[in-house]
Order: C-alpha cells, then structure tokens, then sequence
C-alpha cells in the first residue's frame, strides 16, 4: 500500500497519521504539501497511491494562497478561502484520478462542510436533529428583522465557511439591550481573531461586528441552551470513522464557545455518560451516526453535538471534514476503535478495506 498526505510541512495532522502508519507496519505517507497543490505545481501521483486529504492547518503561506494576502489572523476572507479551497480539491482529485492513484474521500462532500448553510441543508433533510435556521440575514438590520419575525431572542450568528469559532457571534437581545459574545477583535473597522473572548454591548458596536461578517455570507442558528457539567455549559466531538462512532471528547466552557482552544477545557465523558443513562447515550451516538451518513464518501468526520439542557434534547451544529485532531485520545470502550487514538483508528479501517 503506498500512501500520500496532502498537508503542511511540521503540522500535527500529517505527522500523527505518519506515526500512526508507522505503528501498523505502513511506510510513513508520502507528503504532498498543500502549497504546491494552490499554485499548480504538478503533482506526480503515482498508480494505485492513496491520497489522503488533510487541512492546510495554520500555514501563514497556504493562508495567503487562500484567502488573499493579509494578517493571518483577520477574520474574513472566508468566501475567497473556499472557492480557492474547493478549486483546488477539483485540481487535486483529476491530477490524481490521471495517474491512476485515488483520493480517500469525496471531495465534493469535503467541501459541503465547510459551508455552514449548506451542511445545515443537507442534514436537516435527511432528517438529522439540526437547530433552526434564520436564513436571509445579509446585515444587522436583516438579522433583528429575521429574530423578530421567528421569535428568537437568542442566535448564533456564524461566517458561511470559517472555522475554529472564527467570527463566531453567539447573540442575545431584549428590549432596549443587546449583548454579543465573539472571540473577533473589533479593532479601528476591522475584525482580528483573538484567543479572548470578549463582549459587545452597544447596538451600534453589535451592528458594526455583524456587518463587517455578513458582506461574505452568513448562517444564523437558533441558540440551542446546553446541558451543563459542574457549573459549565458542555458539547461533544464524536469522531464517526467508517459510519461507527469511535472516539468522543467533552468540551467544556463558562462562555457560549466550547472549542479549546478559546479557554474550552476537556471535560468528564464518564460523568456524561451516567448523566445522559446509556438509553440518551446510545441516542446521542446515533444522532452522530446519523449525521454522517450524510457524507457517505467521507471515511472519517467529526460530529459537534449540542446536548440540550435538561439531556433530553441532541442537536447537530457542525460536521468536520478534519475533526480528527484529538492528542492522546483513544476509542470509546467496546468500539472497534477501544485502545486506538483517532489516527491508529482510520488506518486500521483503511488496512482492513484493502485486504478484504
């Protein structure tokens, strides 16, 4: 089996499946580096390689191949990042299928995720637990006008393609108040991601965060309230490798935002578990299982699952091409994956498919 990694240089990603590989037998991957695939540099596949596609990751140079020159951590340019993205996956998967190698996963699913409006989409009508959407909010003024018509007091206001929270609003109004909570820096008119997050308080700062968001496309939610866990509100990642729910971690939070890498922590699955009975738990799972189904071709995606409050109720907010970096985390007990970390777990899965 020879395998190719389309990836950054010193990433994780690349380099936990290169160990992962190396652990069951495998030759490392080799790396073909995403750079080369946004500039057109020829990629020399060879017949019958496998070509994993991984993120870009936080490359200062793939950024600016992506959404344009600038400071890589403004916010915006999310619509030029997937275009260029989704371009270049087109390149990737004709220069590969020309060779005779063949790309694990479907790249046209790949980039239905990251669309927000359009993963929203696909799930709810599949019949996947989704919370509702305000669609037609190209502004603050359309949004108010949006919450007013549908009753919310509460939203989630999301860039169409960002991720990591980026430009994230989680919003709340009441008469004559409104509050915005988001890790974006408004800063002299512009928007600057930030590991803090922050609040805004006067409409006419919440009218400037949304419409410096809203020129690229945005998918507004209803806020789904989370269950809580000592004191923090809660969600959960659950990796669904192959269809089969493998590995699951807690994120916790005392802000709206649970991702960890905005002061989220890791929270206690085992108190989840026993919290939601093994009836919620199995649910909670299958909603997962559910959501993935929706990206047959995708072998691995990483499911966020919001538990409403009161653990009765299970909704999907995201689905992630690459939600799979989870360090030091082994599959849940009684998977197929139990004693894997989400890496040994897909190339398993994958030996398994070219032997059988």
């Amino acid at each position: 089996m020879t395998l190719a990694v389309v990836g950054t240089p010193g990433d994780r990603r690349p380099a936990l499946f290169a160990a992962a590989c190396r652990s069951a037998g495998l030759p490392a991957p080799r790396l073909v580096r995403w750079t080369d695939v946004l500039r057109g540099v020829p990629l020399s596949f060879a017949a019958g390689e496998l070509v994993r596609v991984d993120s870009p990751g936080e490359d200062p140079e793939a950024d600016a191949l992506l959404r344009g020159p600038g400071a890589p951590e403004r916010v915006g340019g999310g619509a030029r990042w997937h275009r260029t993205f989704t371009a270049a996956l087109r390149r990737l998967s004709a220069e590969a299928s020309a060779s005779g190698a063949r790309v694990l996963g479907d790249i046209d699913e790949i980039a239905v995720m990251f669309d927000k409006r359009l993963t929203h989409a696909r799930l709810l009508s599949a019949g996947v637990p989704v919370p509702a959407a305000l669609p037609g909010a190209d502004g603050y003024a359309a949004l108010r006008s949006r919450m007013d018509e549908a009753g919310e007091r509460r939203v989630f206001v999301k860039p169409a393609h960002g991720s990591s929270a980026s430009g994230v609003v989680a919003l709340q109004t009441a008469p004559g108040r409104v509050r915005a909570v988001t890790s974006a820096s408004l800063t002299g008119g512009r928007l600057v991601n930030s590991l803090r997050v922050r609040s805004y308080e006067t409409e006419d700062e919440v009218a400037a965060l949304i419409d410096l968001l809203a020129p690229e496309g945005l998918h507004v939610e209803r806020w789904l309230p989370k269950a809580t866990l000592g004191g923090r509100v809660f969600d959960l990642r659950v990796v669904v490798i192959g269809g089969e729910p493998t590995h699951a971690v807690v994120r916790t939070s005392r802000t709206p935002m649970t991702n960890l890498h905005l002061g989220g922590a890791r929270g206690d699955l085992g108190a989840v578990r026993r919290a939601l009975g093994e009836d919620g738990w199995r649910r909670g799972l299958d909603v997962c299982a559910r959501a993935a189904a929706c990206f047959p071709g995708s072998p691995m995606v990483g499911v966020d699952l919001l538990v409403g409050f009161g653990l009765k109720r299970f909704a999907v907010c995201e689905v992630n091409a690459f939600g799979d970096l989870l360090p030091g985390l082994t599959g849940l007990p009684g998977s197929s994956a139990e004693g894997l970390d989400t890496y040994g777990a897909q190339v398993r899965t994958l030996v398994q498919a070219c032997t059988t």
